[in-house]
Formats: structure tokens, sequence, C-alpha cells
């Protein structure tokens, strides 16, 4: 469904040349709901923005939904769906089912089909009694399954979804949750997500692309990603220095891996529970008093913190 060798874009800047993604060899397979994930700034957006052919890239090859990226965008743009992090703005007084059809038209669908197609979708999106309403009067879950639907009502094979929980109350993220499966599930839809919520991948992603500095850094499913991070998480805040904190916690327990991020030091090991009770006295005797410790099993946060030294939700510049 998505096949690109060598995909680029770099940005020219007043200082220099910046590589926002760097050449990027990347397969997706129809059916698949694929989760890209990294901080703000390590490239997940332009590349959306590339595969959906709203940016040129600077160099390499795609094949999106069975369409040559660079030598005809136009065809691309009527396979996919896009949806993106901020909706459009509609007309004012426009009414959903009016607003869909518009846009059904807008993909090159006759009237009548179009309004087939959103008849069969608003009770899809649990939108259903919702046709006649004006957009101005939707709450914020159902605005962004509306969203969703002008990026359905085409009926893509491949739909871009760029952080579409954000903003969302738990109910109105675990809804749409559901809904992004039966894309899958009911139509056969892949998907390619983006977004900051570690559940949210966990819970939707077959497969996981974790993203930084413009580069894939892994790629797998969310439990084989966790299992690269065998053992447990020590995480400590203190009140001084947390280089000597981890010089002290090294010689005191055996560390697989340590990282400081922030103001606090985390330390995989191979059983917490046994690791804990050395770990504290040592910092205490040098003169490290502890303001917190937690243990935890490994997570996807914890797999980009060991990959790259940063959390997944560490806010870069975007």
């Amino acid at each position: 469904m998505i096949h690109t060798r060598g995909l680029s874009r770099t940005f020219t800047t007043k200082t220099g040349a910046v590589d926002a993604v760097a050449p990027l060899d990347l397969d997706v397979q129809p059916g698949e709901i694929v989760g890209l994930l990294g901080p703000n700034g390590a490239g997940k957006t332009t590349t959306l923005r590339m595969l959906t052919t709203l940016l040129k890239p600077t160099a390499g090859t795609a094949t999106v939904a069975g369409v040559d990226l660079r030598s005809d965008p136009r065809e691309v743009r009527r396979r996919i769906g896009y949806v993106a992090q901020v909706g459009a703005a509609p007309a004012p007084g426009s009414r959903v089912a009016e607003e869909l059809v518009t846009q059904g038209r807008l993909q090159g669908l006759s009237r009548a089909v179009a309004a087939d197609r959103v008849a069969d979708l608003l009770p899809r999106l649990d939108l259903g009694e919702l046709g006649g309403r004006a957009l101005s009067e939707l709450s914020g879950g159902q605005r962004r399954r509306f969203d969703v639907a002008i990026g359905l009502v085409h009926s893509p094979g491949l739909v871009f979804l760029d952080e579409p929980t954000t903003g969302l109350d738990p109910q109105s993220r675990a809804n749409l949750w559901q809904h992004i499966r039966s894309l899958r599930d009911e139509r056969g839809v892949t998907v390619v997500i983006t977004t900051h919520y570690l559940d949210e991948a966990d819970a939707l992603a077959d497969r996981i692309l974790v993203m930084d500095h413009g580069q894939i850094v892994a790629d797998d499913s969310p439990d084989a990603l966790k299992a690269q991070v065998s053992g447990d998480i020590i995480t400590v805040s203190i009140d001084g220095d947390l280089v000597d904190a981890e010089r002290v916690g090294r010689a005191a327990i055996e560390v697989r891996h340590a990282t400081v991020e922030g103001e606090q030091l985390h330390l995989t090991v191979e059983r917490g529970d046994v690791a804990v009770a050395p770990l504290l006295p040592a910092l205490d005797a040098a003169n490290l008093p502890l303001r917190s410790v937690t243990v935890a099993r490994p997570t996807l946060d914890t797999v980009f913190l060991t990959l790259t030294g940063r959390s997944l939700r560490e806010g870069d510049a975007a």
C-alpha cells in the first residue's frame, strides 16, 4: 500500500539546510494499522505531508495506494483519505450531511453517489442522527468524527490520520479508537496514524514506527518493541547531581542501561524489586537525598527512551 525508497525532505533556512526527514525506506502492507511515533520535530508530520502530496520530497521515490507519488499526485489524492490535526473551517451555517456531500463532490463523485456514501457513513461514525445539525453545534468528539468522515467519504483504501484524538475526552477517544479499528476489520482499510498518546498506539497499531531526528529508529509490533527492553525500570528523583546518582547506582547494583532525562534518572535492571533495596541506602550514603522512586515494567515510552535518550512526550521544536 505504501512503498518508499530514499524518500527525504530538506528545508533551506537562514542558517543552512535542515534535513527534516532523512532518506526513508518504508513499506506498509494492505490492511495494516501503522502507528508513527516520535516527539515534535521528529519528522512525523513532514513524512505524512509528503505521502499525502502536500509537500514535495527533496529526493527519493514513493508508491502510495498503487500510484507513483511524484508522477501522478492527483491520482494519489483520489485514492487516499487524509485527516489533518485541525479540520478545515466549514462555510458559515454548514450542516453535517450537506458538507460531506460537498466534500464527496470535490472528490469527483456524483451528487447521488456522494449522498449514498454519506447515508452509509454517518451511522458508522455515530453521526446518524446529526446529518441536519450545524457543524458549529457539534461537540469536540462529534466534530472529530466528522473530520474522519471527510477523509472517508470517497471510500479510500488508505487513510492517514494526523493526531486524530488530540483534545478529546477519554470516552470520545475510546469511541474513535473503535471506529478506526472498524475501518480495518470491516472494510480492509489501511490506516497510518500519528499520535503522541502511547496508550493509543499500543491499543490500535499492528506495527509501530518510531521516528527521531527524521529517521526511523525502530519498526515492529508494540509487544515486540517492549520485549526488546527486558527487565524493570527504576526511576529516581533526588536532591543532587543525577550524574553522581548514576555513578552511585552503577556501583551499587547491576545496571543494564541508564538515562538522565530532565530531573529524573532511569535505570534498567533485571528485577526492580530486588535492586531498589541496595540502591536507596547507597544514594543516601553518597549524600544524594531521595525525593521519589518508582519501579515499572517497560512501556513504549521506555522503548523510545532507551533508543534515543529522550521521551516520546518530550516537546522539541517543530
